[in-house]
């Protein structure tokens, strides 16, 4: 799912809400300049002013666009940006105080310390702010990015992009779509793939984005670009002359300096994306107190029944390939990984795209009688009450994963993976989903579980998260099945 991009001047929240604090800071401190410690709010006129203040503070990041472009700015712009911001609000302020008739009541060294203040401190924290998302962008990277182009096109692509990658993206690499004998790399960013090779590329490493830069007369182009739809990756197409396709989430917008029409199976706003992280932190905490309660029970069965680590760990495929480490309370005895293909052949899910029989022996207290019986230990309760996922709480709150989401896939089952079976992958995967509060958490048909999960992704708001959030509570206690 992609994050589109909001408005311009609220993208920039982080810095409305310095230059907030550095407004209220000047004049509180231009106010103990003045008066001595006491407290400014206390007067009506002072404390009035210091509202609408910050009222006029909003009002000219908005209609004057001060935050435009901040990230690209220099010390000197900056600066100069700065003054201009200070110099419209405090002329506001000054206004302000000539309207009301108390410009003689209010303190004229508590005015001018107060834009004095007021421009040390935004620029200051402006720049020690900038400084510092510029050295986490280039340690940490969120998103991955594919550049694609042709060979014409291959050294003006890379170099506008890297002068205004801003969002500081992680480049998987170049591919160049009409040469298969090109040049190991271009400006420092290696050639990954050819037109021939793309989509194999593609299916096999991490890719959020892919940006497309060929001329529009290309054959072969759309169709690249309807298979990593169909993959659920977002396609960002330089913006010349496009042609619209139907039933896809279509948008202007600037990537790395390119004009382009973004394609992708959904989108949301920062806002969505910020009300599902805090709903995955408030869960994510919750959740880790009651494995920790959890811990009281598990440990001590494990310990005896198995020896061994409590917990296991395990690759999974995340969000667009992106690989992580998911935990679990181990359930299983050492040797499980090895059994697993004795048992393959009484697998329910075709193809062995998923993993699930009837009566597992690899649980731990699971075990066959002489006379054929199967008798089920306490792990096999804990695993139909999902007791064994609560670790996965510690993924979501490290941002691994989401409370709600599509199931991570094992390395194996994501290598046989379908062109479109890489559309569950294109949002965050969760520690429960669609296809697990449908009644089809004992499903056998791989395609019917891509199929709910794409559905999902197609119509996520924050509205369904909490719809199969309060549907799984019911299914567990239920016993449903495992989630």
């Amino acid at each position: 799912m992609y994050k589109r991009d909001t408005k311009r001047w609220l993208k920039h929240a982080d810095f409305i809400i310095i230059d907030f604090i550095c407004l209220q800071l000047s004049m509180v401190v231009a106010y103990f300049i003045r008066f001595g410690f006491g407290n400014p709010y206390a007067d009506d006129v002072y404390r009035n002013v210091d509202i609408v203040a910050e009222l006029i503070s909003l009002f000219v990041i908005i209609y004057f666009e001060t935050m435009q472009g901040i990230l690209k700015r220099g010390k000197y712009q900056e600066f100069v940006k700065t003054l201009h911001q200070v110099v419209l609000v405090s002329l506001l302020n000054i206004g302000y105080l000539y309207i009301i008739h108390r410009a003689d009541v209010y303190s004229r060294t508590v005015m001018i310390w107060s834009i004095v203040l007021y421009f040390t401190f935004d620029y200051s924290f402006r720049l020690v702010w900038k400084n510092w998302l510029h050295k986490k962008g280039c340690g940490t990277h969120t998103r991955s990015l594919l550049l694609v182009t042709v060979s014409d096109r291959a050294e003006q692509c890379v170099a506008t992009f890297e002068a205004n990658n801003y969002e500081k993206f992680h480049v998987a690499g170049l591919v160049i779509l009409d040469d298969d004998k090109v040049k190991t790399s271009v400006h420092g960013i290696p050639v990954v793939a050819s037109g021939k090779t793309l989509i194999e590329y593609v299916r096999g490493a991490w890719v959020d984005e892919v940006l497309v830069d060929v001329p529009d007369d290309m054959e072969g182009i759309d169709v690249i670009k309807d298979e990593l739809y169909t993959m659920g990756i977002v396609v960002h197409r330089r913006l010349i002359n496009v042609v619209s396709a139907s039933k896809k989430r279509q948008f202007v917008e600037n990537v790395g300096g390119f004009t382009v029409l973004t394609t992708s199976i959904n989108c949301a706003s920062p806002l969505e994306l910020l009300c599902k992280r805090l709903l995955d932190i408030l869960g994510g905490l919750v959740g880790t107190v009651l494995t920790g309660v959890l811990c009281l029970v598990m440990v001590p069965v494990i310990k005896t029944q198995s020896p061994g680590p409590v917990f296991f760990t395990q690759e999974r495929v995340g969000k667009n390939g992106k690989r992580f480490q998911i935990y679990k309370f181990r359930t299983m005895y050492m040797d499980a990984e090895e059994r697993k293909k004795e048992l393959m052949a009484q697998n329910r899910v075709k193809d062995g795209m998923m993993f699930k029989i009837d009566f597992d022996p690899r649980i731990i207290g699971n075990k066959v009688l002489p006379d054929g019986t199967q008798k089920s230990g306490f792990m096999d309760l804990a695993r139909r009450l999902s007791l064994d996922e609560f670790p996965q709480f510690l993924n979501v709150l490290k941002g691994d994963m989401s409370l709600v989401g599509t199931r991570p896939p094992t390395v194996d089952e994501y290598e046989k993976y379908q062109l479109h079976h890489h559309a569950r992958l294109a949002t965050k995967p969760g520690i429960t989903g669609m296809w697990q509060v449908s009644g089809r958490s004992n499903i056998t048909d791989f395609e019917e579980v891509v199929r709910l999960d794409t559905k999902y992704i197609q119509e996520w708001t924050y509205g369904l998260d909490i719809r199969i959030l309060l549907r799984t509570v019911a299914v567990v206690l239920k016993r449903e099945g495992s989630m």
